[in-house]
């Protein structure tokens, strides 16, 4: 029964080090983030602060203006995407230059495809997460810290961990 639980709870101490929860710089944990639409967000809603954006907000969207890589005229979603993200690289990547009145929201999952590759907080070199800025316009702000799944990563471990030993204490 000992020698079970040993390898058990060995297992899942080796597993959990196989599963790298994000990339750490200078002994800082990171992780690459993204700014892109809210699904839920109204296409009208979009359309305003895609215009803002590429207006008074100087985004560069020539990637997304016909014969660029990501421009799909169908898709406003992505469109306003690569736009938003545009944005929050140049302008401090806080929570504040991800809002576009509420419809823009951080993500981890990488929104690239085909051959329209965004560029994440990682390969950006402006600013740190944690640095305040000021953003104008639409990209005002809301808290929007819930994209951060690092802190979710101990609840996966310990359940594993769990599970091991419920099954080698049914197994002994």
């Amino acid at each position: 029964m000992h020698k079970g639980l040993a390898f058990c709870l060995l297992l899942s101490l080796s597993l959990c080090n196989l599963i790298p929860p994000s990339m750490a710089r200078n002994g800082v944990v990171t992780m690459e983030l993204w700014c892109v639409a809210k699904n839920n967000a109204e296409d009208a809603q979009l359309q305003s602060a895609l215009d803002w954006a590429c207006g008074a907000g100087g985004v560069d969207c020539s990637p997304i203006q016909q014969g660029g890589p990501c421009y799909d005229p169908t898709d406003i979603q992505n469109t306003a995407s690569y736009a938003f993200n545009d944005y929050f690289l140049k302008h401090g990547m806080t929570d504040e230059s991800c809002n576009f009145d509420n419809t823009a929201a951080l993500t981890s999952l990488n929104p690239s495809y085909n051959k329209c590759k965004f560029p994440s907080s990682l390969s950006s070199s402006n600013a740190s997460l944690s640095s305040p800025s000021t953003a104008y316009g639409m990209g005002p702000s809301e808290d929007l810290n819930g994209s951060n799944r690092i802190s979710q990563l101990w609840i996966w471990h310990l359940m594993t961990s769990l599970l091991l030993i419920a099954f080698s204490w049914v197994m002994g």
